[in-house]
């Protein structure tokens, strides 16, 4: 069991040492967050990393520039505070990939999972899952007044790049706490990435600013 608390040391004194962010402070362990390789071979190509670098630049959390690519089946997963997964095709987990994740939640981990350019087929796939590892009800609305969307930007809504209702964020909770982020809508920030557009199907336009709030939410509560 020793394996799920290899970063929860490091989190908790991240907590108790800083505190509330403030500008300035600094540490030198840096905080590195994943990008899994799901459903044997589906990964991210176009989720754009540039929250990480954002975070370090307007809080006092030292990030990696770049995700770790990451098996979710493997034991390296339990390295990682904060994963990401995102696609725009239908998948399945792997037998293996189910325990692993619900293990991984169980234990602390994070998941920020987003259907690439708002994928219906994505989207259909990640509640399919979520229901199979979890129940009927494993994702429910985050309301706007949340702690969430407070930790590094004010954020009262969530802006579509072709708005036609009302975005939002779901997730699933554990112990009062998210661990699971999820947006049917595009968070791939595709701006800040090279060869990648949603051409003309939807996007998050304020995904950085939410990015880096789900970010900040995940390691310090």
């Amino acid at each position: 069991m020793k394996r799920q608390y290899r970063w929860w040391i490091g989190l908790t004194m991240l907590g108790c040492l800083w505190g509330p962010l403030s500008v300035g402070q600094t540490n030198n362990d840096a905080i590195q967050c994943a990008n899994l390789i799901f459903g044997g071979i589906h990964t991210s190509r176009c989720f754009s990393d540039e929250f990480l670098s954002a975070v370090q630049r307007e809080t006092t959390i030292p990030t990696e520039r770049r995700f770790r690519t990451v098996k979710l089946d493997s034991e390296e997963l339990f390295n990682y505070p904060f994963v990401m997964m995102t696609g725009e095709a239908d998948f399945m987990f792997t037998q293996g990939e189910r325990e692993n994740l619900k293990h991984y939640l169980e234990s602390g981990g994070f998941l920020l999972a987003s259907a690439g350019c708002s994928s219906s087929a994505f989207d259909r796939a990640f509640r399919r899952e979520m229901r199979n590892l979890f129940n009927e009800d494993a994702l429910e609305r985050i309301p706007m007044d949340h702690a969430l969307f407070r930790t590094v930007h004010v954020i009262e809504e969530i802006t579509l790049e072709h708005p036609a209702e009302p975005a939002f964020l779901e997730g699933m909770q554990r112990d009062g706490k998210w661990v699971v982020v999820y947006s049917a809508n595009g968070l791939n920030n595709t701006a800040y990435t090279q060869g990648c557009c949603c051409c003309g199907a939807n996007e998050i336009v304020n995904a950085l600013e939410l990015n880096m709030n789900i970010l900040v939410y995940a390691l310090m509560h």
